[in-house]
């Protein structure tokens, strides 16, 4: 199982990558307002996890150069970039991530519900950064493997009125 604790990369620039134009996307992404998991409406990794406790990270890895040369095979008159396209592979690999992510919390053992942040790019990770520190090495761009990854942490609990303690 792909696994294992980790104390994420916090850096909130990596947000701004969602706004850097990629082709036929000059805008960045189409996602960037529009999704719930996408900033600006997503919340920071530290106000949905709780960093005093462990905190998980879930990764699957997809052989996306195998991919491309089946999608070649099926269309030969297809580009290299169509081939590679993420419209065709990230479907396949999502759902395994999620069977990773199932897997993983039968493994965790945890005196509370666990959250999973699916999307922690938005969230504010340096997905590259903490994914070296669990001796994993993301290929950039991606030519023979991709990899999807969430986290799993406890979640944050809310303050409300009551509980704070005055100054």
């Amino acid at each position: 199982m792909p696994y294992k604790q980790v104390n994420p990369t916090v850096d909130y620039t990596v947000r701004s990558l969602c706004v850097k134009a990629y082709p036929l996307h000059k805008k960045g992404c189409p996602n960037l307002g529009k999704k719930a998991g996408c900033p600006p409406h997503c919340p920071t990794i530290e106000e949905v996890l709780d960093f005093s406790k462990p905190i998980y990270v879930v990764w699957n890895v997809f052989p996306i150069g195998e991919h491309s040369v089946r999608m070649l095979e099926l269309h030969p008159h297809w580009s290299d970039r169509q081939c590679y396209c993420c419209l065709y592979w990230q479907p396949k690999a999502r759902k395994q991530l999620k069977q990773e992510i199932v897997q993983a919390l039968r493994g965790i053992v945890s005196s509370s519900a666990l959250k999973v942040v699916p999307n922690p790019e938005g969230a504010g990770i340096n997905v590259t950064a903490t994914m070296e520190s669990v001796g994993v090495q993301l290929e950039w761009p991606p030519k023979e493997w991709a990899c999807q990854v969430a986290l799993i942490g406890s979640p944050k609990k809310k303050c409300s009125k009551s509980t704070l303690n005055p100054i």
